[in-house]
């Protein structure tokens, strides 16, 4: 279970936090999404989640961030990353090896994955993220999207019980950003992995994820299941979130009906509300 309890941070020499007195829990097993506008503080909060923030990058950090009860603080970067994955969006700045398998390799071999087991982990790993046929190319020869998906790959060769993901579909089209995101749905369904990430593309966070945080200027603004925060459509487009179209579609039609009606996630949920106005 990941805990934040009042957790303020400042990097040095900023005029104002960055994150300020957030508190959120997010249970094990949960598929959260985070999203806001630029400067909301989104990826500082996947750093402190990932114990890079207060470790790496300098400020004043109050509060406390929890992973299983581990306190970020008072434990070591490389304890931490046992236990959490993390994909930024800058993933040149993850990426150390020369070649696809090789990068793969070093963090099995580092996180002391048995031997017997790396060949099935790597394999799996390339298969899932669709780029079993890069596995021998260097990584300079890949595009920024693929330079992803090797980072994610790595990452689930690693198998952390949390996983959290910085705009992983920027450089994706939407074919690669779906399947990006089904991927991320199996591994939390059928491996009961934690997946946190925060994306733009606010159409498929709510389609896949249960929960929504959306952050406003350090803060948060609205946090629980997804169709519950798309109820607050007119106080998230003054804070530069905008909703899908069917949510929007939902709204409408639960004010020319005078019903409350829930707001729909997809294509398929608006159909189905509209058939059964119709009939």
């Amino acid at each position: 279970m990941i805990e934040i309890d009042g957790l303020t941070f400042q990097y040095d020499g900023a005029a104002s936090p960055a994150l300020k007195d957030i508190s959120l829990s997010i249970e094990d097993g949960g598929f959260v999404g985070v999203i806001g506008h630029a400067g909301a503080g989104k990826t500082t909060l996947a750093g402190a989640i990932s114990g890079i923030i207060p470790h790496s990058y300098k400020g004043d950090f109050y509060g406390s961030v929890k992973i299983d009860g581990m306190d970020t603080v008072d434990n070591r970067l490389t304890d931490i990353s046992r236990l959490v994955g993390t994909v930024f969006q800058d993933t040149d700045s993850q990426i150390i090896s020369s070649v696809v398998e090789d990068e793969l390799l070093y963090g099995m071999e580092n996180f002391g994955v048995p031997r017997g087991e790396i060949e099935e982990r790597l394999s799996f790993a390339l298969d899932e993220v669709g780029i079993p046929q890069l596995r021998n190319r260097t990584i300079a020869s890949l595009s920024g999207g693929q330079r992803q998906k090797v980072a994610i790959a790595s990452l689930i060769a690693l198998r952390p019980k949390i996983l959290v993901l910085d705009e992983p579909t920027g450089e994706l089209d939407p074919g690669s950003s779906r399947q990006v995101f089904s991927l991320l749905r199996r591994l939390n369904s059928e491996y009961g992995m934690t997946i946190i990430v925060i994306e733009q593309k606010i159409m498929l966070l709510c389609e896949f994820a249960e929960k929504l945080v959306v952050m406003n200027r350090g803060e948060i603004a609205f946090s629980g299941d997804v169709r519950d925060v798309l109820l607050h459509i007119d106080e998230l487009r003054e804070i530069g979130v905008n909703c899908p179209r069917v949510a929007l579609l939902s709204k409408l039609l639960s004010e020319k009906t005078g019903r409350q009606l829930p707001a729909a996630v997809n294509i398929d949920e608006a159909e189905r509300m509209i058939k059964e106005m119709i009939a």
